[in-house]
């Protein structure tokens, strides 16, 4: 189905296409505009469709959603959001950027996401946002606390930049009632290219997102071209998804059910081959409810195996050095004892839809032989 292949275990993760991608973005490009367009609006009302929600929002990247979600919410200097160390930065410098301060949270070492438990546990009197972080693709369960928070007056706002397409229980990530935050970024779950998607709350919430990403512009781009002036009525940022993009995300969104199988299958297929390794821990994504985006596993001796994989072709990665620990971020820095543990053990395998058997085939077979011959050496 796909028109383009690549390496098999070589790469970490690429883009998959399902070759109707190049034809969409050339009917935007011929059209000749290029900016957030009609097609950005269907691509909206495609994924609120799919995900059975009123509304979406479409913005520019991952990292624009959460920052404009932040803003939407009403997140801003003084402020304290709680988020997991263990995220991409994206995560951290989003709530840098809206003024507040993130509070880092431990994990759960089998998932690597954050627990109900472990959010109440770092609430503190100045937390005005939780962020989960639906890591790996696997969702995350906070009905036991939504009470609560809704009483102490605290939003949540997913990164769900793994997770589209993943349910908790019978419903979509994104169907919560919570803001969510989707990436379509190259190597997604479903790809635009380049974007992110915003479910919101309410209409105020939506309406105050739509401001942000034009510049605070009033007037939609139709509206703007019969008249001689337009409304700046808000703060903004230029986080608008260009029609190319979008055109992308559309054909994408027409193989949803094919990516879902695809990528659970392979990563099933992953679990059964590593299962007699006994120095390898599989990061649980709950691949029944889960659209898995990662396939990793927690191994002795990382940073040796790494190097050796990586010298014998084997696309292997980490995902992701804690933030805690960065020099940018060191102001926030607590302990995190289980995130501490878990960073240098985490390994990430190549995961993609071009995977083929003989490629988890040849990664397992490699990273037995390298915990072998490291372990000997220890």
């Amino acid at each position: 189905m796909t028109t383009t292949t690549r390496p098999d275990a070589e790469r970490n993760a690429s883009p998959y296409l399902y070759g109707e991608e190049a034809a969409a973005v050339a009917r935007v490009l011929e059209a000749g505009q290029y900016g957030h367009t009609e097609v950005t609006d269907e691509f909206e009302r495609r994924i609120a469709a799919f995900l059975g929600v009123p509304d979406a929002v479409a913005v520019m990247s991952g990292t624009a959603a959460l920052h404009t979600a932040l803003l939407a919410a009403g997140v801003g200097p003084g402020d304290e959001v709680l988020v997991p160390s263990m995220t991409f930065c994206a995560t951290v410098q989003a709530i840098l950027a809206t003024g507040a301060t993130p509070r880092f949270v431990d994990i759960d070492p089998a998932t690597l996401c954050v627990s109900a438990e472990l959010i109440m546990d770092g609430i503190t009197e100045a937390t005005t946002a939780v962020m989960p972080v639906l890591f790996g693709g696997r969702g995350i369960d906070l009905s036991s606390i939504r009470g609560e928070l809704t009483r102490r007056g605290i939003a949540v706002i997913e990164d769900a930049a793994h997770a589209f397409g993943s349910r908790v229980g019978s419903r979509r990530v994104g169907t919560s009632g919570d803001l969510t935050c989707f990436s379509f970024g190259p190597i997604k779950n479903l790809t635009c290219g380049q974007g992110g998607m915003i479910i919101p709350r309410t209409q105020e919430e939506a309406d105050r997102a739509r401001g942000i990403r034009l510049l605070g512009v009033v007037q939609s781009q139709a509206e703007r071209t019969s008249t001689t002036t337009y409304t700046v009525g808000t703060f903004g940022l230029r986080y608008q998804m260009s029609g190319i993009n979008a055109a992308i995300g559309l054909a994408q969104l027409n193989h949803v059910q094919h990516m879902e199988e695809t990528r659970r299958d392979l990563w099933r297929a992953y679990q059964a081959a590593l299962a007699p390794l006994n120095a390898v821990t599989v990061i649980d994504v709950d691949p029944e409810q889960s659209v898995p985006h990662l396939c990793q596993v927690r191994v002795p001796h990382r940073d040796e195996v790494f190097t050796r994989m990586r010298e014998q072709r084997v696309g292997v990665g980490v995902h992701y050095p804690p933030n805690h620990l960065q020099p940018a971020f060191a102001e926030w820095s607590r302990p995190l004892p289980a995130t501490e543990q878990v960073a240098g053990e985490i390994l990430t395998l190549p995961f993609r839809q071009h995977l083929t058997p003989a490629g988890i085939d040849k990664t397992v077979t490699v990273l037995a032989r390298c915990l072998k011959t490291v372990s000997a050496a220890a």
